[in-house]
């Protein structure tokens, strides 16, 4: 017997239906879950925060006889010119960690669950970004106060000339990572960015003025020391942390470092969009 119809009906949404959440929802909720990945592992943190002190003590015990030099030697010590710079190549190491992330996360079939839900993908990359860079802050602070602790290492830009220092770090890194992200995007193969990361990094760390006075460098290095966006990166958060003056070194470092995240994001997004 059919049963009649009373008027009284429950509205059903229908899951296809569901319009989604804001960007800004879903770049919190992403980079929160990449925050609680990344130190869920005890072990993986402990290590993660002492390689950059190791090699800051590695590097100011074999290269301290560049404290003699004359372009080092008004730094009152090789520890008060390696330190500076040893936290933008911090920021490059994390930078590039952030291309083999995403990777992780694309073999994982983690990015491909997101393709099935009402996502800007662009939130992925985005999440990914600032959940780095937030790792790259405990990692600068940390190797900051070891510095000053084991190295005796005095920054005479005072607390605020560290906090810019520091500032200015991680607007770089930030940047850098979505190089590096537009990289992965592009390679989709950890063992292929791994080597590209490699081939571009290195050359241009050791062709800056991160470990030696650029005045010292052979003439086509310091050609290359001079077009090295890095070098402007590292003499800003030099300059700031010890209080010199810092020039157009900070403006110059901003600017590249904008214009290498604009392309990098929009490189990203469109290599990102297209299936693996």
């Amino acid at each position: 017997m059919t049963q009649p119809d009373t008027g009284n009906r429950t509205a059903v949404t229908v899951p296809g239906d569901w319009p989604g959440s804001s960007f800004g929802t879903q770049v919190r909720v992403l980079t929160a879950r990449s925050l609680r990945a990344a130190f869920a592992d005890r072990r993986l943190v402990f290590f993660g925060l002492l390689q950059p002190v190791v090699l800051l003590v590695l590097f100011s015990q074999v290269f301290s006889g560049v404290g003699a030099l004359p372009g080092v030697a008004a730094y009152r010590g090789y520890v008060n010119f390696l330190v500076p710079a040893t936290l933008v190549t911090i920021a490059t190491t994390t930078a590039m960690s952030s291309g083999a992330g995403l990777l992780a996360e694309i073999y994982s079939g983690f990015t491909g669950r997101l393709r099935c839900l009402p996502i800007t993908l662009f939130a992925v990359l985005a999440a990914r970004t600032l959940a780095d860079t937030a790792r790259l802050a405990v990692q600068l602070v940390v190797t900051v106060l070891a510095s000053m602790v084991f190295l005796d290492f005095r920054p005479a830009g005072g607390v605020s000339g560290t906090a810019a220092a520091l500032a200015l770090t991680l607007v770089v890194g930030w940047c850098l990572s979505w190089v590096f992200i537009a990289i992965a995007t592009w390679l989709r193969k950890a063992e292929t960015l791994q080597a590209a990361s490699f081939v571009v990094m290195f050359p241009l760390m050791f062709s800056s003025s991160a470990y030696m006075p650029v005045d010292t460098m052979p003439a086509w290095v310091r050609v290359v020391s001079a077009a090295n966006p890095l070098t402007y990166a590292i003499d800003a958060t030099r300059a700031l942390a010890l209080g010199r003056p810092a020039g157009w070194a900070v403006l110059v470092a901003l600017l590249i470092a904008a214009t290498a995240a604009t392309a990098g994001g929009l490189i990203a997004t469109r290599t990102f969009r297209a299936p693996a």
